[in-house]
């Protein structure tokens, strides 16, 4: 068992800055090195950092009041011997376990995410991606694949054939025509280019920032993408009618021979014949004739369904209807002939739903790669960083010439160990730690032969930098500086803690029994009796089960046969609570008459029948009934000894000048 008051002080140390929005209180001096608050020992303590946990539970607390010297002395008064236990966990080297080391930056990595530019970025795109979706597009393109191997005389044919296209469109030409044409997409000879509604993460990223770019009828300059070179014409675009939920029955179709094609289009006319008479059931009607085998046994249930997430004629004819129930008229897709049943319609969901999955989404396909390239753009801008292009450039030709078993003594023997390919803030990096780097084999960096050498370059430009923003952080964000030295001195003073206080105390069942003999008197029963008492759930088993007990005294076996007679029938005519209790102090028996063997009770508007029993005078709790009550007193006695000691060992030397100030600035607060 855990000190609850301990754990709490623990858990308000470390819950309240998973954020880089919370507030912290600043202490304005004109000296450019604040005086410390405090010292603990030889470590100086500055009131920023108690200052910044006291704003956090004064926010915890919701206190709209000032708060007042009394509770400035108890917050600061917690303050210190929170310290002093830091300082002790420090002195005995537990910032220095590789446990400790593990679980700091775990903590570190998730708490300095909210902080780094690439943060940021990703809130942006996904913001832009959210609000895209309140609105659907509908587009026609016309793609122009490259030929394989291209030259860079094939990509430019394969642009002025793009920029032809488009001009023949703007003077008139029809733009499915052109695409049936000359697209290179296969769909184009069934759909002529048109590519129905979409939304946000539908497409690639150049496409449709292209789409969501343009106005209905306006003719896009050639996009470029992994697939092509595409000319997009904008059809349409509307409010998102966010999703439909619908049901629905397939009967297939071949499609290649009419007299069959005949006979399906038929069964399907008869099978909606037959749905619209009242009597119909449209589960039935699903589970004979359905050729979904997927759905067909449930009701043809299809999961929740958006613009552009199915094909187009079945999108249509499921967001055409309007009621739920309503059912469409056969409808004929690559599939087959479908009749649709609308189950339900909802909006688009709220950022905050929706933040996830969108993320999810964002994170999978390439807009992720162009976040971090602007990520590494700005972070070269923001940190100086300066490349020797003529060093990277000898390095990638000795890569892409040497076998990778030799890379390294190669460069050995050119003596460019030392050089430096880099630097960050003026801190060089050297041909040396790309090496070390690579050595190490510390990233999942994904390589092939052509590229190997600007993979893992790249990695450790992008290590380095990443580093370099969180130096940054620690030295110019004061609230990430104190945030992280809050989470750290947390996890030192819960790992103190637990080895000197709670698990002491659980373990040590000598100590436990010591301290119980020791402070009896605080372990004492108040007067008891021997109870029975009955809550009644049912209102008609009353009058039988007064009658039964109307004449009885407590008796062990009574329990049994209350059971026996009554709740074998009716198992929930009543519940039996049974034992010795402390009448003053319960809920029921306070109110009871001490003098009666029997009595019934009508409390908030509940009947208790109560069958008292012999009255146990006040005395000693055995320890095995109040062990955990020891055990939580004995981590209460344990922890002030712990204090009591450290104040000792460490000299604790208050500012008072120091204090009044910070005192005035959280009452100005």
């Amino acid at each position: 068992m855990i000190n609850i008051s301990r754990f709490l002080f623990l858990v308000l140390i470390l819950g309240f800055s998973c954020s880089p929005k919370s507030t912290v209180i600043q202490v304005e001096t004109q000296e450019d090195i604040p005086s410390p608050l405090l010292s603990i020992g030889d470590n100086a303590v500055f009131a920023d950092e108690f200052l910044h946990m006291l704003s956090k539970n004064r926010e915890f607390k919701n206190s709209e009041n000032k708060i007042s010297e009394e509770e400035f002395q108890e917050n600061l008064d917690l303050f210190i011997n929170y310290k002093l236990k830091v300082k002790e966990a420090e002195s005995l080297g537990l910032d220095k376990t590789e446990e400790f080391e593990r679980e700091f930056e775990v903590f570190k990595d998730d708490l300095t995410q909210p902080f780094l530019i690439k943060n940021s970025l990703q809130e942006g795109e996904l913001m832009k991606a959210y609000n895209r979706m309140k609105e659907v597009v509908k587009a026609s393109h016309i793609l122009l694949q490259f030929p394989p191997n291209a030259s860079q005389a094939d990509t430019i044919s394969v642009l002025k054939m793009a920029l032809k296209l488009k001009e023949e469109a703007e003077n008139g030409a029809d733009f499915n025509e052109l695409a049936f044409e000359h697209s290179d997409d296969p769909s184009a000879k069934d759909n002529k280019g048109n590519l129905g509604y979409f939304t946000a993460l539908q497409m690639v990223s150049s496409f449709e920032d292209a789409a969501y770019s343009m106005q209905v009828g306006q003719i896009s300059d050639p996009i470029l993408t992994n697939f092509g070179y595409h000319i997009i014409r904008l059809e349409d675009r509307q409010p998102n009618p966010g999703e439909v939920k619908v049901s629905h029955i397939l009967v297939r179709s071949q499609g290649n021979d009419p007299i069959t094609e005949e006979r399906i289009l038929r069964k399907v006319n008869e099978i909606y014949t037959e749905l619209q008479k009242p009597e119909s059931s449209w589960e039935e009607i699903c589970q004979l004739y359905s050729e979904d085998s997927g759905t067909k046994n449930t009701g043809g249930s299809l999961p929740w369904i958006g613009l552009g997430s199915v094909i187009p004629e079945f999108e249509r004819a499921a967001f055409s209807l309007q009621e739920e129930g309503e059912i469409s008229p056969p409808v004929k897709t690559p599939f087959g002939y479908h009749i649709i049943r609308l189950e339900g319609k909802k909006p688009l969901a709220s950022y905050e739903e929706m933040e996830s999955s969108i993320k999810s989404r964002i994170l999978r396909d390439s807009r992720s790669s162009l976040i971090q390239s602007q990520v590494v753009a700005i972070q070269k801008s923001k940190y100086g960083f300066v490349e020797n292009e003529i060093l990277v450039d000898s390095i990638n030709s000795l890569f892409s010439s040497t076998p990778r078993q030799e890379i390294t003594k190669t460069i050995e023997s050119k003596n460019l160990l030392d050089s430096v390919l880099f630097s960050i803030n003026e801190t060089p990096k050297t041909v040396k730690g790309l090496l070390d780097f690579i050595a190490e084999d510390r990233q999942v960096v994904r390589t092939n032969s052509q590229n190997y050498f600007k993979t893992w370059f790249d990695k450790y430009v992008e290590v380095n930098l990443q580093e370099a923003e969180i130096n940054d952080l620690m030295t110019n964000n004061e609230e990430y500086r104190l945030m992280i030295q809050e989470y750290r001195d947390g996890i030192l003073l819960f790992s103190l803690m637990n080895e000197q206080v709670w698990q002491k105390a659980i373990e040590d069942s000598l100590g436990q029994l010591d301290f119980y003999q020791e402070n009896v008197a605080k372990y004492q029963w108040n007067e008891r009796v021997q109870a029975l008492i009955l809550t009644m759930a049912k209102e008609g088993s009353i009058p039988s089960v007064r009658k039964f007990l109307a004449d009885k005294k407590y008796q062990p076996n009574l329990v049994d046969r209350l059971e026996n007679t009554f709740l074998i029938n009716d198992p929930l005519a009543f519940t039996i609570s049974e034992g010795i209790f402390e009448w003053r102090q319960h809920p029921v028996l306070k109110s009871a008459d001490m003098t009666k063997n029997f009595q019934e009770l009508r409390l908030e508007n509940k009947t208790y029948m109560v069958v008292l029993g012999e009255k146990v005078l006040p005395g000693p709790k055995k320890f095995e009934e109040t062990r955990g009550k020891v055990i939580q007193d004995y981590q209460d006695f344990l922890d002030k000894k712990l204090i009591s000691s450290l104040k000792e060992k460490y000299a604790v030397q208050i500012n008072e000048e120091e204090k009044r100030k910070i005192f005035d600035l959280a009452v100005e607060k």
